[in-house]
């Protein structure tokens, strides 16, 4: 059965130990973001805290939804989020995402919900009313949106799309965020509301059961409905409720709700703020959307998520390194491609993917990797590296041992100059570059050439390859024989 709510979450993550309560009082003033990011380098149980200063008893904030776990359960988090044995390896993990979004469910409109509990209308709907944390010395401000969903409808298809952009809190009543016009958003806040001079209605959703902000945050491609995806996920359909003054539906059992617009030509300075890149998005702010607030709604006793990105792993990686390689894994297997596997090691910030194939012809890693930076994800895969079927894909080590050993310095890396990428995030671009996202890809392509004979090729001194299998078995049966421990 599906998580119905964030609180359901937090009870498995408990009886799993994967929940920490803080029931010292905590400040939301930079000390919030502290403890996150700590535990996010110990790999530590996600913390909730449950005394926030300055606000009242039953506001609180899950740090780390998402984040990494100690070894053998990396990934525990993700997996118990699909309701899938929390020892899952991120391979597994991967095929049951493409496996499960195949068979999408649409959602469920229902007449009411938890998230209605408190409506706040007008001067009464109040952003501060709630424990927004600082998370980071240098950010331009307190940031409400972190690990949420952002709820926006195409004005002539009806699409509507669910993604995580930023949100940082500029007053009480409006806020501020990164809208790239390469992302969903600024597709649709750019070419069609603002080229009209029409606001974009807009709701915010922060708390919901723990799949909702996994897909929003990842590349679903244009025109799929998210929530559609999250119903094939989760194996039932979300269930909607109405927004009080926009014409959108959010899920019902959210914690919080924010209802508004996005006015056409309105700027306002938003951030820097600690990226998933592992650096502070820019030394200033600059003029961004501003997002407009006409209504919050939210449950007694509101859970607020957060995610304190910076340097990996944390939930933004974890996260991608799921559903971003599920979806150029399936895109490439669409397409014909042979590959066996692909993964987004979480320690590159998920600039990297690599893909694990065979290679029928020359050159082959070109076509693999023309493929992905054609993809919708591939605004941030800048570096593609190619190996042979005999290199796990997920398996940190033998990639680099690969890359290091069988990629010529000069034939086997190719550039791709003057490529678009996400803007104002790139830390590897020229100033004047991240202002219009121009930056470039590159390939390392880390296969045995295919005109080698095969005496050319060195043979891999390793285990399961330089012993018999009857004397790999025979070392295996007795290895706890031996002396040594499971």
């Amino acid at each position: 059965m599906a998580f119905k709510d964030l609180r359901e979450y937090l009870t498995k993550l408990e009886q799993e130990g994967e929940l920490q309560r803080i029931e010292e009082e905590v400040d939301w003033n930079l000390e919030v973001g502290a403890v996150i990011r700590r535990a996010y380098d110990l790999r530590a149980p996600a913390p909730l805290f449950e005394k926030i200063k300055g606000y009242p008893k039953g506001y609180r904030i899950l740090g780390a939804p998402a984040g990494f776990s100690r070894s053998g359960r990396e990934y525990a988090r993700i997996a118990i989020s699909m309701g899938m044995k929390p020892e899952a390896g991120v391979g597994e993990l991967i095929e049951e995402y493409i496996r499960r979004k195949k068979a999408p469910i649409k959602p469920m409109i229902v007449s009411s919900g938890p998230c209605k509990e408190n409506i706040l209308l007008g001067d009464k709907a109040d952003l501060l009313k709630f424990p927004v944390p600082f998370l980071h010395d240098g950010d331009g401000g307190r940031y409400i949106g972190t690990w949420h969903l952002v709820v926006t409808r195409d004005p002539d298809t009806g699409w509507t799309n669910w993604g995580v952009y930023r949100l940082m809190v500029h007053d009480a009543s409006s806020m501020g965020g990164l809208v790239s016009p390469t992302q969903h958003i600024g597709m649709m806040y750019y070419q069609k509301y603002e080229a009209r001079n029409q606001p974009m209605p807009f709701a915010v959703v922060i708390g919901t059961e723990p799949v909702s902000p996994l897909i929003a945050g990842s590349f679903i491609p244009l025109g799929i409905n998210e929530v559609d995806v999250i119903g094939g996920l989760r194996g039932e359909p979300v269930q909607l409720v109405k927004c009080e003054t926009v014409d959108l539906e959010v899920p019902a059992t959210a914690e919080i709700v924010i209802e508004g617009e996005m006015m056409p030509y309105e700027r306002r300075n938003e951030g820097p703020f600690g990226e998933y890149t592992g650096y502070r998005s820019a030394h200033f702010g600059s003029p961004k959307p501003v997002y407009r607030v006409k209504a919050i709604t939210h449950r007694n006793d509101p859970i607020m998520p957060v995610s304190c990105m910076g340097v990996p792993v944390d939930d933004d990686h974890s996260t991608m390194s799921v559903t971003v390689a599920g979806e150029v894994l399936d895109d490439l297997r669409s397409k014909g491609f042979p590959v066996k596997m692909v993964a987004l090691p979480p320690e590159c910030a998920a600039h990297m993917i690599v893909v694990q194939t065979a290679t029928p012809y020359p050159y082959f890693a070109k076509k693999i990797a023309h493929a992905i930076w054609a993809s919708s994800a591939g605004a941030i895969l800048y570096w593609v590296v190619v190996v042979d079927e005999d290199v796990d894909a997920t398996n940190l080590n033998e990639v680099l041992h690969c890359m290091f050993t069988r990629c010529h310095p000069d034939r086997g890396v190719y550039k791709v100059p003057n490529a678009p990428i996400y803007p104002n995030i790139s830390t590897f671009t020229d100033p004047e570059d991240r202002l219009t996202g121009r930056g470039a890809y590159c390939l390392f392509d880390a296969t045995w050439p295919k005109h080698w004979k095969p005496e050319d090729t060195p043979v891999k001194a390793s285990f399961d390859v330089s012993w018999p299998k009857e004397i790999q078995e025979r070392v295996l049966s007795k290895w706890t024989k031996y002396g040594y421990k499971e």
